[in-house]
């Protein structure tokens, strides 16, 4: 393992832990995570704490680029804290899954605008998974302030937390299941993605409520 700040990483007996040892991501920042994980190996990865994005004084966009290469029979457990971006912030993350054919992996993103009481910046999330040299999962979510439409019903509506979680080869639903919970305007939803994938979607005002509805449709542990 080698890391450097503002994000450097811890090893425990159950998990490989990303620590911000800095504030930030700050606009202008570039951050890069690459993590390999060795043919039939288990690994888990955790953050210590939620990541606060925050404006620079460039007014410059930060950047997060993540990248992960899953080997044959391998598995990837990536449950880190939420993303949580600042009013005036600008962040940009860029993730890139690569998976053997029989590669299991738990992929669970979180992202939050604005901390309590607080307008949230704009965050841009890009999500690429290919399994086998062949592409499983392109997705592209860009909310916030100056993001086109996010606020519509076609986008996050009256939503400010999603939860992503995507399963490969564990367990993974093979039908569509959907939830609302009108009481906390929380919805989500299980997608069939290929054969043993799926990707769940869930949306609320607040993060508990999110985090709610996406376990009432019982994800893999």
């Amino acid at each position: 393992m080698r890391s450097e700040p503002p994000l450097v990483v811890r090893e425990t007996a159950d998990a490989v832990y990303l620590v911000g040892a800095a504030a930030g991501p700050l606009g202008g920042d570039e951050l890069r995570v690459d993590v390999v994980v060795g043919d039939g190996a288990r690994l888990t990865v955790r953050s210590a704490a939620a990541t606060l994005a925050h404006p620079g004084p460039s007014g410059d966009r930060s950047r997060m680029r993540a990248t992960f290469t899953v080997g044959e029979g391998a598995s990837l457990r990536w449950r880190p804290e939420p993303l949580v971006s600042v009013r005036g912030s600008d962040h940009t993350v860029e993730t890139t899954v690569v998976l053997a054919t029989g590669s299991a992996l738990i992929m669970q993103d979180e992202i939050v605008l604005g901390r309590d009481q607080e307008e949230g910046g704009r965050v841009r999330s890009r999500l690429r998974i290919e399994r086998g040299g062949h592409p499983l999962l392109t997705h592209d979510l860009d909310v916030g302030g100056g993001a086109p439409g996010w606020s519509s019903a076609a986008v996050l509506g009256s939503a400010r937390a999603v939860v992503s979680i995507v399963v490969v080869g564990v367990d993974a639903p093979t039908e569509a299941r959907t939830l609302v919970d009108r009481a906390a305007d929380a919805r989500a939803a299980w997608l069939p993605l290929a054969p043993g994938a799926a990707v769940l979607l869930a949306l609320a005002p607040g993060l508990r409520a999110a985090r709610a509805a996406a376990a009432a449709l019982a994800p893999p542990a």
